[in-house]
């Protein structure tokens, strides 16, 4: 198979005038300000808000285009005790802006049941799975999360029963607006709003923020009740795990959020976090994302996602630990699952090396389980630099997962081809569809089309974008205290990436039957790092006295109570 190539190192943009007047004005590590440069942060008031900003910093829920319609119906509700029915997605975002509104609502006295769908509702026909439910529990108002701002003819048949509908949501409008109560949602047209970027728990967050506003200001509940703090553990849960732009405010959100998780009293995350091994008091974005995320998310691909909504609102701690241990076990299920598709996968592209001559992939079977496309188009893209697309077919019908890079945004080709589809939506980065088996072979060729004529070959090469020079004598603990500064890290901020030239002290140990350690010398001090994935590299390390320029970001190892600082190496050249 043709194999993802070495990546291309872009070295950071230099402006010595810049750096200087940031380190003197800022009173920060050189390096601090050469990252800053770097990633374009360099006027006085982009850098004080990157670094400094704080919970007050956050935007007024108001500016939503829509709001004061949203709260007024609310609190029409709450006066009227008439009952609200949350309807949330059913991934992570989903599940915690569904926890969150529910919660929320119910702590200020509002009638309230929530509403999940599996996996196997038919997604061409959204929010009409849960009528039945609500007219069964005499709902009068019904509030989607992280969905709903593509289903205008849905919403219409459930308004012709009688129930108001609200719409939050994140994603992109690709067609007319639904027509309800209102729309919040941060990217649709003329939208006031400053932050396009807020995930659907984000927007659920802005509109319990403007409820509990009007609430207190009407003195109809007293402030204490209405501590919006204690729902950031669940903003940051689902904003990571959906891979929020982790800038401006979403970065305060989940900073904020981090430190909620770190003392949350919620009984079923307090347990999920023992059945993955994860220290609550060291909580960060790379725990929720590669070891709770994908366990939360295991339930809306091959299990019952309502159990993760559940989850987070359970207070009985054994109840807790049986629904954490369950979605362990559905996370194992989901594994394996996900290893046969990816197999099978790994197979076709194998045995099919001209799919490469395209700058997209398009890949569809029978035999794929729905529930794990996403996963693994996500790998496919990001391995081979691609978009990629995976449709898994069933009954005549293919639901499609997308996953794309930088430089080709999917929406503005989507809607192109929207005369080929029952429904689609997402993001310009991330999208899912539902077409006919019929239409796969014309929306392929033309998918392809779209990306050979708007992509360049150097499109398609991988890329690893470096921060900036630090030689060892630069890696004080100083220098990481600074650097924590960008944290939380995330999409869109990544963790610092620093590079300079050291020599092989000794050759490479394998270590996990996967990683390197190395051993890499500068002047008089050595240093170990860890290369994850790159066993199969060994080989050309073990020559003696060689140089190599490595990319590594630096971190604290603790072992037996004693700290050291170690690399993170990401990649390496040798060099002659």
């Amino acid at each position: 198979m043709e194999s993802s190539s070495e990546p291309t190192w872009i070295f950071p943009q230099e402006n010595l005038d810049q750096l200087n007047k940031i380190i003197k004005e800022f009173h920060i590590h050189p390096i601090t300000a050469q990252i800053l440069v770097s990633r374009g942060v360099v006027s006085r008031d982009e850098i004080h808000d990157f670094l400094y900003s704080k919970l007050p910093d956050l935007y007024d829920p108001n500016l939503f285009l829509n709001m004061e319609k949203a709260v007024a119906r609310i609190l029409e509700a709450f006066e009227e005790q008439q009952t609200i029915l949350v309807y949330g997605d059913n991934d992570v975002d989903g599940m915690t802006g569904t926890a969150l509104l529910a919660e929320f609502f119910k702590r200020v006295g509002g009638k309230v049941h929530y509403y999940v769908p599996n996996q196997s509702v038919q997604r061409g026909r959204p929010l009409l799975d849960a009528l039945d439910f609500a007219k069964k529990h005499h709902c009068k108002v019904m509030i989607t999360v992280d969905c709903g701002i593509t289903a205008t003819k849905e919403i219409k048949e459930i308004s012709g029963h009688g129930i108001d509908v609200i719409v939050t949501d994140h994603h992109e409008p690709t067609e007319k607006m639904p027509s309800c109560v209102a729309v919040l949602n941060p990217k649709i047209p003329n939208q006031t709003y400053p932050n396009r970027d807020l995930t659907g728990v984000g927007v659920a967050f802005k509109l319990a923020h403007a409820v509990a506003n009007q609430l207190v200001a009407k003195k109809a509940v007293p402030p204490r009740k209405v501590d919006l703090k204690v729902y950031l553990d669940l903003v940051a849960l689902g904003t990571i795990a959906d891979m929020g732009v982790l800038l401006g405010e979403n970065r305060i959100l989940v900073r904020y959020g981090l430190k909620q998780l770190q003392k949350t009293k919620r009984m079923g995350l307090i347990k999920l976090f023992s059945v993955c091994g994860v220290e609550r008091s060291e909580l960060n974005t790379i725990d929720i994302a590669s070891k709770i995320a994908p366990r939360m998310n295991s339930l809306g691909r091959v299990a019952e996602p309502r159990k993760g909504v559940e989850m987070l609102l359970v207070r009985d701690e054994k109840k807790a630990e049986n629904l954490a241990n369950e979605l362990d076990l559905f996370n194992i299920q989901r594994q394996k699952i996900e290893q046969v598709v990816s197999i099978d996968v790994e197979q076709i592209l194998g045995t099919t090396p001209e799919i490469f001559k395209n700058k997209a992939i398009v890949l569809s079977s029978e035999h794929w389980h729905p529930g794990v496309i996403p996963i693994v188009s996500a790998r496919i893209a990001k391995q081979y630099n691609r978009p990629t697309i995976m449709i898994a077919i069933d009954n005549g019908v293919g639901k499609g997962s997308i996953r794309t890079i930088r430089e080709f945004p999917l929406l503005p080709v989507l809607k192109k081809c929207s005369d080929l589809f029952i429904s689609y939506g997402g993001h310009d980065f991330a999208a899912g569809l539902t077409l006919k088996q019929e239409n796969i072979e014309a929306f392929t060729k033309r998918f392809i089309h779209a990306a050979n004529s708007s992509l360049r070959e150097t499109d398609i090469l991988s890329k690893l974008y470096i921060d900036a020079p630090a030689n060892f004598d630069a890696l004080t603990y100083d220098l990481l205290a600074s650097l924590e500064l960008f944290e939380p890290y995330g999409n869109e901020n990544p963790q610092p990436l620093l590079y300079c030239e050291a020599k092989q002290a000794w050759p490479p140990k394998v270590i996990g039957g996967m990683h390197l350690k190395l051993y890499l010398e500068q002047g008089d001090r050595m240093l170990e790092g860890i290369a994850f994935g790159m066993a199969d590299k060994r080989a050309l390390l073990r020559q003696r006295n060689l140089t190599l320029r490595i990319a590594y970001t630096p971190q604290i190892n603790r072992f037996h109570n004693k700290s050291s600082i170690q690399l993170l190496i990401r990649d390496f050249q040798i060099i002659d």
